[in-house]
């Protein structure tokens, strides 16, 4: 069911308290490694804008998401992603710990800096 809270602390905090924690996690990752991103709610999502829409998360049914616009930066790192069940651009978890976070802090580095 897609949110309709309009700040991203409204959004986290409907959350069960597990994915609440694990994407305030993801959400920290991205506010100390890009600082200049715009944080806001798009399509019922946390989203972060650096000279265009670059990431989003989102609480799924069956998995949390972390959406990267710069998909060939996944594709580059998919290797340090392990099993995790990712797309083009998308990188999908249940678990905090299913996430290797030195890995999607280079990502969001890499994909932060073909845009500036």
């Amino acid at each position: 069911m897609k949110s309709t809270a309009t700040t991203v602390a409204e959004y986290l905090a409907e959350l069960p308290a597990d994915r609440q924690a694990a994407l305030k996690k993801v959400r920290s990752v991205i506010q100390k490694t890009v600082p200049g991103a715009k944080e806001s709610m798009q399509h019922g999502m946390a989203a972060y804008d650096l000279n265009g829409m670059l990431f989003a998360l989102a609480s799924q049914k069956n998995h949390m998401a972390l959406y990267v616009c710069e998909a060939e930066v996944v594709e580059a790192h998919r290797s340090a992603l392990g099993k995790l069940n990712s797309g083009k651009g998308c990188i999908r978890f249940s678990k905090l710990e299913e996430l290797p976070l030195d890995a999607i802090t280079q990502i969001l580095r890499e994909a932060a800096a073909k845009r500036l």
